[in-house]
């Protein structure tokens, strides 16, 4: 099992970065996908989330309206999409999968089977 994450970099406020999570060794329609970033000195959050069962996706409210979660299936890909970016974006970026389909705790990070290493994310003011 294999998530790559990539897409991140330095931008300035207000500007946009698209991460990609390239996946292998699994069936990717399978899991549920989301995002979580981690600033230094800061506890890990979820961002987003799909559900592989019904589609709903899930955003952390600080980021409702400017970042979007997508995937590709037939590349097995997964993208967070980060328009206005704040200085307050600035972290670790990672994307996750969960056999779940369904899951009312979507922001708990102990439900996900698989992690990426995580892209670094940084945007100056």
């Amino acid at each position: 099992v294999q998530l790559v994450e990539s897409g991140g970099g330095l931008v300035q406020a207000g500007g946009s970065l698209r991460l990609s999570c390239y996946t292998s060794g699994f069936n990717f329609e399978d899991y549920s996908i989301a995002w979580f970033r981690q600033a230094v000195g800061k506890a890990r959050e979820a961002i987003s989330r799909i559900n592989r069962g019904d589609g709903t996706t899930y955003y952390k409210e600080s980021v409702k309206g400017r970042f979007t979660t997508s995937t590709d299936n037939a590349r097995k890909l997964a993208f967070l999409q980060m328009n206005n970016l704040t200085p307050d974006d600035t972290a670790v970026y990672t994307c996750a999968v969960d056999i779940n389909k369904l899951s009312s705790d979507w922001y708990l990070p102990q439900i996900y089977d698989y992690w990426g290493q995580g892209t670094q994310v940084a945007v100056s003011s």
